[in-house]
């Protein structure tokens, strides 16, 4: 449970960071992006993967660069069902949840190390 909530949190800080670089990202607070964090966590877990099942053939078409467009899409919709977070084009939403990726995959690695579980936790 403890990994779950430092997932989040490390999700909610990725996030925030990513509004404060990108000009055309707009996040009201830090409890909006804990939210923020919340949802996409929701919807990467299930619209995700019917999208990138549904997607599938163009992504092997164009190499799995179609997978960032699914990426941003998600986070691009996240944004719509948020008051309080705002993304100014579709494009900047793809940029965006490329870092947010990035950045959560870095802090993963700082703070819950290689195989991404808290101490010995067994989630």
């Amino acid at each position: 449970m403890i990994t779950l909530i430092i997932k989040l949190l490390i999700s909610a800080i990725a996030i925030f960071s990513t509004a404060q670089f990108l000009p055309g990202i707009h996040v009201a607070d830090y409890k909006i992006a804990l939210l923020i964090a919340v949802v996409l966590g929701i919807l990467n877990v299930t619209l995700r993967p019917i999208l990138k099942l549904i997607s599938f053939p163009i992504t092997i078409l164009t190499l799995g660069f179609f997978a960032f467009i699914v990426n941003g899409f998600v986070f691009w919709l996240t944004a719509r069902l948020i008051d309080g977070f705002a993304i100014d084009t579709f494009w900047l939403a793809v940029i965006g949840a490329v870092i947010v990726s990035l950045v959560t995959s870095i802090l993963d690695r700082i703070f819950l190390g290689s195989d991404g579980k808290f101490g010995s936790e067994n989630n």
